[in-house]
């Protein structure tokens, strides 16, 4: 969980470290194994980090904003990544969300499919009962139109 510290919310320390060290592990040429970091290198890293993220948030915000929406897609922030002058991450970031797209495309998570369950669950009693209309089957269709018809002679 984040720390406030003052205004600013500080990033996870392990989770900047694993990035951090896992990130420097791919680009050493030694194959050396295990890196350490100064604790205020670490800190570093968070800063930086959570400083380019206010940035990017609040430039892909703008965005979202001039286009009078108030939900940032991804859109937005690959915009804002070209308007602040990063257009080198745009094309690794759309490949990397591509490759989560699709491996996710099918599945959805457990509470999705519970809520949609128990969504469905709630409403079969009241389409039985024909107080939702357009989610009767094809058999209480022809009785209503039987019905109504009986109703006009």
């Amino acid at each position: 969980m984040a720390k406030v510290v003052g205004e600013a919310e500080e990033l996870p320390k392990a989770v900047v470290r694993r990035v951090v060290k896992g990130k420097l592990c791919q680009l050493s040429s030694s194959g050396e194994g295990d890196i350490s970091l100064n604790k205020d290198a670490l800190l570093a890293f968070s800063e930086s980090a959570r400083i380019f993220i206010h940035y990017i948030s609040a430039t892909a915000n703008d965005i979202c904003k001039e286009s009078k929406r108030q939900t940032i897609n991804a859109d937005d922030v690959l915009k804002a990544l070209e308007e602040i002058e990063f257009p080198e991450f745009v094309h690794p970031l759309r490949a990397s969300l591509d490759d989560f797209r699709r491996k996710y495309a099918g599945k959805r998570s457990g509470a999705a499919k519970a809520k949609e369950a128990k969504k469905k669950k709630l409403e079969e009693p009241l389409v039985e009962n024909g107080q939702i209309e357009g989610k009767q089957d094809d058999g209480d269709e022809e009785n209503e139109d039987e019905d109504e018809t009986n109703g006009n002679d």
